[in-house]
């Protein structure tokens, strides 16, 4: 086979290191999935820089187009996970309306672990949104009326007139309602994956899963 035409690569074999700060065993766990990420969390809380940070994963039907990015996790119950944003025309927006199944992933260097869930999607109640609403700074909340999410616009301007002609709107108002689209949705989890690096990429892979929301969990082990 020829290889004359074979394009270079821009970027090959980025220099990283190994894993080997931890292990993990079924052991070692919490019975509950979301005690154990509790666990974890609190843990990286301690360490790592912005460890909410996780990146969201939706998939538009019918196409299958899947598309992801990077939100900050704000609140856990034990029902799930639940990240907050714009759900009138964004992409994601789009995508769960028409698929209500998404992912959430977590990587915290530091610790060397990553956590993966699988669930389904579902709308917050609106007191949930206005008390989480009402924490975030008077700007943020100004600019959740103001976005478009996602949308096209002609340029900065346009945006930067409607955040100005709300800032008018709202100067008077010390409580700013929470807008009808815009709000939290949980991630109800079908499966949570608690992944300890290892040296030579053998990883530690505990996974909780569950055929549906009212079966009990199951514990496994699965290979790196």
């Amino acid at each position: 086979m020829s290889t004359q035409n074979k394009e270079e690569p821009l970027v090959f074999a980025p220099e990283t290191y190994q894993y080997e700060k931890g292990s993990l065993s079924s052991e070692q766990v919490e019975q509950d999935p979301i005690l154990q990420f509790k666990a974890w969390f609190d843990e990286a809380c301690k360490v790592e820089k912005l460890p909410e940070s996780t990146n969201f994963s939706t998939a538009r039907l019918p196409s299958g187009r899947v598309s992801n990015r990077v939100v900050l996790f704000k609140e856990l119950d034990h029902k799930g996970f639940i990240i907050y944003s714009n759900w009138d025309q964004s992409k994601k927006a789009l995508d769960v309306k028409s698929n209500p199944y998404a992912a959430l992933t977590w990587f915290w260097p530091t610790l060397q672990r990553q956590v993966r869930v699988e669930g389904i999607t579902e709308f917050v109640d609106k007191q949930t949104n206005q008390t989480y609403f009402d924490t975030r700074p008077r700007g943020s909340r100004i600019g959740a009326w103001s976005s478009p999410q996602s949308t096209v616009i002609s340029g900065r301007e346009e945006f930067d007139s409607i955040y100005a002609a709300n800032e008018l709107k709202f100067a008077n108002l010390e409580k700013i309602p929470c807008p009808e689209f815009w709000g939290g949705v949980r991630i109800v989890p079908l499966e949570i994956e608690f992944w300890q690096g290892r040296n030579s990429r053998l990883h530690d892979r505990i996974v909780f899963r569950r055929e549906s929301v009212d079966d009990d969990w199951e514990i496994v082990r699965i290979a790196p």
